[in-house]
């Protein structure tokens, strides 16, 4: 499952320690997906920060803007991540529960691993693109952006699947696993660019 305790709405208003020792603690929530998507919003803006400091690169601007929208993009869904799961383990807790009521709420607690998976994929290609037009420790930090974002696409994708209540062969696992794949792609590109 994706992340229980804290339904996600304060997450982002936290310190960085407390942030960790939220994830640390022993309530379920934040877990796995929060951190993912926390992740990659913490790549996009490598991405982002590295494409305003190198010179010499016309798209420099567009593809820090666009690594500012991703992570625009996977802040609140770190959130939403958490408020979806706690959805979950309020439900799964009911003992008065229909059954009815959960497998939407899984469904949610899935669709939204996937939209983490989605942008941290499509950070991991803008790293490699980053890292294949910047020189000296601004590569470095793209190819450690392409790095962390395509673990967070993994930690994401491998959410989707633990979530889903489908048989398998749901088109959504499917696109997962190819995230994962465009996101180790990715990473490999920067790789080869140092």
């Amino acid at each position: 499952m994706s992340s229980g305790g804290n339904d996600g709405g304060d997450l982002l208003a936290l310190r960085l320690d407390e942030f960790l020792d939220a994830l640390a603690a022993t309530t379920p929530v934040p877990a796995s997906g929060v951190a993912a998507a926390v992740v990659g919003a913490m790549a996009a803006e490598l991405v982002a920060m590295t494409a305003r400091t190198t010179t010499g690169w016309g798209d420099s601007a567009g593809v820090a803007a666009q690594a500012r929208a991703l992570a625009s993009r996977l802040r609140p869904l770190a959130a939403a991540d958490a408020a979806a799961f706690a959805r979950v383990l309020e439900l799964r807790a009911d003992a008065n529960l229909d059954p009815r009521d959960l497998g939407p709420a899984l469904e949610r607690a899935a669709d939204i691993p996937l939209q983490i998976a989605d942008a941290c994929a499509a950070t991991a290609e803008l790293a490699a693109l980053a890292a294949e037009r910047a020189v000296g420790h601004e590569r470095a930090d793209a190819v450690a952006a392409a790095a962390l974002a395509e673990g967070a696409t993994c930690a994401a994708a491998a959410l989707v699947l633990a979530n889903l209540t489908t048989v398998t062969g749901d088109a959504r696992s499917s696109h997962a696993d190819k995230l994962v794949h465009i996101a180790a792609a990715a990473r490999q590109r920067a790789l080869e660019a140092t």
